[in-house]
């Protein structure tokens, strides 16, 4: 596991709140590494839904650190923690986005925390406006930050999504549930995408995919039922990146959506094309064979 970096010029100085969310981030990945390396009892806080004292540890110390560096700022953490949740800011903190993998060793987790202004005037239901975000892995010591309007960073190096065009040239990425996966109609949509890409990732973080679609690792992401503090971090990033954020369908993303479709800008509209076509069970050809990618990404240069 790779040593901590200096954290001074790991977050751009423009970026004021990202940067003091990112010392939060990188404090509770130094914890989260630590019980990673001594491994930690897991229990069930569902059927199948895995808590570990990570995770509990993780957020009491972010719900601590916040409510001392952002003192009006309400919390909505995966955990249960609550706090001040009608205040006008609200941080939606994942303490270990990821925690399946964590609990068996597997290194592909992280700290996600994304902040959201909710004016007065917000009707009941509505989203606000996603300003901040910081997504911290402490395995790869990888500092995602954003903030609306100055552009989305790693470890203080401007980011931005892909240029690939084409689905049959992309590389994508998706979940499923630990909970109700037999109900869960992602495998039928994983099976077109795999076919029709170059391959679909599934890694076990949705704030890291998230993060990935928005520096260019990966093309596109997909996945249905998260939750905020799974996407309020990397959905912001995305943006920033720029990269487009909708449902299936095109319609507007929603914190609570039960879809969320993270692309490059460019594979939206044939992304959500093929969404369209997999619902309604139209155009379910047969895959193209090798010979018949090759003729069409010849004539696309041609």
């Amino acid at each position: 596991m790779r040593e901590p970096k200096d954290q001074s010029p790991r977050v751009p100085e423009q970026l004021e709140i990202a940067s003091r969310a990112a010392t939060i981030a990188l404090e509770a990945g130094a914890l989260l590494r630590e019980y990673f390396e001594r491994g930690v009892e897991t229990e069930y806080k569902g059927d199948v839904d895995l808590v570990t004292e990570a995770d509990r540890a993780s957020e009491k110390l972010i719900v601590e650190r916040i409510g001392a560096a952002f003192p009006d700022h309400g919390i909505f953490g995966e955990e249960g923690a609550r706090r001040q949740i009608e205040s006008e800011y609200r941080w939606y903190v994942d303490p270990v986005d990821g925690t399946t993998n964590f609990a068996h060793g597997f290194p592909v987790f992280c700290v996600s925390l994304g902040l959201e202004h909710r004016p007065a005037c917000l009707a009941p239901g509505e989203d606000g406006t996603l300003v901040a975000g910081v997504i911290y892995d402490p395995t790869r010591d990888e500092v995602f930050s954003a903030e609306k309007g100055k552009g989305a960073w790693l470890d203080g190096r401007r980011i931005h999504v892909s240029k690939t065009a084409t689905l049959s040239e992309a590389l994508l990425a998706t979940g499923f549930p630990s909970r109700k996966r037999h109900a869960s109609p992602n495998i039928h949509f994983y099976q077109e995408f795999t076919l029709r890409s170059h391959g679909v990732r599934r890694a076990g973080s949705a704030a890291l995919d998230l993060a990935y679609t928005a520096c260019g690792r990966i093309d596109g992401f997909w996945e249905f039922h998260l939750n905020p503090w799974d996407t309020a971090a990397g959905a912001l990033l995305v943006l920033e990146g720029g990269g487009s954020l909708s449902r299936f369908d095109g319609g507007p993303f929603r914190l609570d959506s039960s879809e969320t479709l993270a692309t490059n800008g460019l594979l939206r509209d044939e992304l959500i094309a093929r969404f369209s076509d997999l619902f309604a069970g139209r155009d379910l050809h047969p895959i193209p064979t090798p010979a018949q990618f090759a003729a069409e990404r010849a004539r696309r240069k041609s």
